[in-house]
Parts: structure tokens; sequence; C-alpha cells
């Protein structure tokens, strides 16, 4: 059994009855009690308490109704569109992915992984750098350590590939996560040594600011979650610590960043009990962190709605510019050991749909998808107009080479 090994317990996120519900309750959509009937303490509309209101109610009713035809007709609009395109050089799961921009060249990197015999014997340290102006990927040097690792984080920065931690594992299960972080030229090919996290985790959340910092949100470490938001400084090469995530730590989370707001879901916590063991729980709880303008270290961070449907483990994720959005892609309602067992002993499988978070407005869309679902996965990358998942792992433990580009239109 996986060193986090428990039973797993899943929290539905909301009770909900049908899409256009799940996403009224999503956007908490409620007439103010000005327009007929009372308030309560939230000021959302309870009853009638006149005689003579019955025309503000029509009216009331007519605008609630509005919002929901107009917040379907708005989904409807929206489509993600997939295109297959040139395979990694193997078959990889759970690598850390990034992209690097570098002069008026653009690379890929992924890092270490799973290969297709998920055994401990099958844990990488492999890298492998896809040129955007070639269309081809090539074999760069190992990751620095001589160990293969899982649940590695990337990030990208000023035309480096910064590359967190992950967790190696012994051929008797035991895991241990590594403290390491280097940087990587995708030119070059050459790995350079910074300084190692205070706190070593894997399975965390990065996001990068200013481009500048990076930010390592939550993660496992050895024994148990961490409730940390880290802060790397890429120019002076130090460590800060930033204002703790709220909620329960959890690992397998998702989440990215657009202007000074980084948003995150889902994972899995721990629940301790009073007569057993530990187990774990899949968490349904998303935080909106705003960084200070003054203090990068400092984060509000605030609680927003889970999304529809179940939380998901380990979903492929990046923040949208361009929609002031997160992108949320594939991830399992499962959580799982790394060979794609659940921890409730079933094997678990992905889900065929993604998630956009509007940062501004703090609403959910569900975009359906069309091809193979997809889960396993350590980032979402961007390539022009489109976002990429590169390798994971696909219903029945399939590990895979395919790299899928996403467009939302």
């Amino acid at each position: 059994m996986h060193a986090r090994g428990c039973a797993v317990t899943k929290i539905k996120a909301g009770d909900v009855n049908g899409i256009a519900r799940a996403r009224l309750i999503s956007r908490q959509i409620a007439i103010p009690g000005h327009f007929a009937g009372s308030s309560n303490a939230k000021g959302l509309y309870v009853g009638a308490t006149s005689p003579n209101n019955a025309a503000m109610k029509r009216l009331s009713l007519f605008l609630l109704l509005f919002a929901i035809i107009f917040q379907v007709r708005a989904d409807e609009a929206l489509a993600l569109h997939a295109q297959t395109l040139k395979p990694l050089p193997m078959r990889l799961s759970n690598n850390a992915v990034t992209s690097v921009a570098s002069g008026d060249r653009q690379y890929i990197v992924s890092f270490a992984g799973l290969g297709e015999g998920l055994s401990h014997d099958d844990t990488l340290s492999v890298t492998f750098v896809f040129d955007a102006e070639n269309g081809a990927w090539r074999d760069a040097p190992p990751l620095p350590g001589g160990v293969g690792r899982l649940a590695t984080t990337a990030s990208s920065i000023g035309g480096l590939a910064y590359v967190f931690g992950g967790y190696t594992v012994a051929a008797d299960g035991a895991e241990i996560s590594t403290p390491w972080v280097h940087s990587f030229d995708p030119v070059s090919g050459e790995f350079r040594e910074r300084a190692s996290m205070p706190v070593p985790v894997d399975d965390a959340v990065a996001v990068v600011y200013q481009g500048r910092y990076i930010y390592l949100i939550s993660g496992w470490h050895d024994l148990g979650n961490v409730n940390l938001t880290q802060r790397y400084d890429t120019e002076s090469d130090s460590w800060a610590q930033a204002t703790p995530i709220p909620g329960s730590a959890v690992f397998g989370h998702a989440g990215g960043i657009v202007g000074n707001r980084m948003f995150y879901c889902d994972g899995v916590a721990v629940r301790p009990h009073a007569d057993r063991s530990r187990d774990f729980v899949a968490s349904d709880a998303c935080f909106l962190g705003i960084i200070d303008e003054e203090d990068s270290r400092r984060i509000d961070w605030r609680t927003v709605s889970a999304h529809p449907g179940l939380p998901r483990y380990r979903m492929a994720s990046a923040g949208v510019a361009s929609r002031k959005a997160v992108l949320f892609l594939g991830g399992s309602e499962n959580p799982y050991n790394y060979n794609g067992i659940g921890y409730d002993g079933e094997p678990s499988a992905p889900v065929a749909s993604a998630l956009l978070f509007d940062l501004e407005a703090l609403t959910w869309l569900e975009l359906p998808q069309s091809n193979a679902a997809s889960m396993d996965h350590r980032g979402l990358v961007p390539l022009d107009d489109r976002w990429l998942t590169i390798g994971g792992m696909l219903a029945g433990q399939r590990v895979t080479d395919q790299v899928i580009a996403y467009e939302i239109q």
C-alpha cells in the first residue's frame, strides 16, 4: 500500500439536479429583498411581506428565469476543441511540465514521471524538450539527484524552467519528499542547483507572479500535508513563507493564477479519528488568494463555491489571462496510488470534462470534452492560444504519450 494509503471518502460538491441548477447554485443567484418580500441576514429573498407586491414578484421571477436562460446559453457558446500534436518520445504520466520562452523561440519541457510499468522501478528522472519551431522532441540530461521522482512541480520564468521537489519511491513502497530545486535551460540543456525548499513538498500547486516569484501552495511532506504557501524568489534565489492557506492542507489539488489572483481547488485532505487511524478525504474546497501588491508575502485568502460535481484529483490546470479565468482539465473523482488504483482499492477513472472558473465573476462553467479523458497530470502548458496536456493516464491505468492541444472557442 502507498505510504499515504488509507480509506478515502468522497464529498459531493452540492446536491444538484442538472447542469443548469448546478451552475445556478455556483453563481449563488438571488433576488434582493427590496424587490419583494423580506430578506435574511445575507440580503436574499425569503418571502412576501405585502399583499400589494404581485407585480414585483412577477418581475423577480422573470429576472430569475432570465438569469438561468442566459447562463445556459452562455455556457453553450463556449466549446473546448482538442487537437492531437506530436507525442512524447515515450509513454509517461505524473510528469512535471512547463513552457519556456527563450528569445523568439518557445519550448515545452517535461521532467521525470512514471513509465507504463506502473511500479517503483518505473519512476523516472527523464527530461524531454519540445521545440515549437521545428515541431520535434529531443532528449535532455536527466533530473539531477540520481533517482526517479513523482509529483514534481515545474514553472518557468525568464527563459528558464524551474523544477521543485517530488518524491522518490523505494522497493518497499517507502516515499521521501525531496528538497531539490533546479533551474533548466532548454537551449543549452544545462541544469543548475538552486536554494532547496525550506519544507520539501510534492503534489503541490505552483503559480508564477510578476515574472519573479513562484509560489508553492500546500502539498505533501513525507508523513502528511502542509498548509504552507512557500514563495521562491528567482532573482535572489531565496525562500520566504507567505500567508498559509486557510483551509485543510491538501495534496493533488490544482490551480492557476492571473495577475495577482491565485486560485486552487480540490485535492486530498487528511481526516483524523478518535477510534482508528486517519484516512483521506477528497476535498471539494476552493480558495481565491489575492496577493498584496506592496508585500507579496501577504495573501488575502477567500473561500469560493465548489465546482459542479465531485471533487477531482490531479487535474491539469492553468490560469488563462485572456479570459481572466483558471482552466481545469480531466483528473479523477477517485484519489489513487501512483499506479492509478484508488486508495479504496478500486481502479480510478478519468473525468471527460473541463471546468472554467471566472476570477472576476467568481462563477463556474462546465465545458464538455470530446476526446479521451485523462488524469494524473502535473500541469497544463500554454502554447500560442492553446493549452496542452502532455502524457498522463487514460482509462484502464494506461500511461500515454499523447500531447493534446485544447482551445476554448
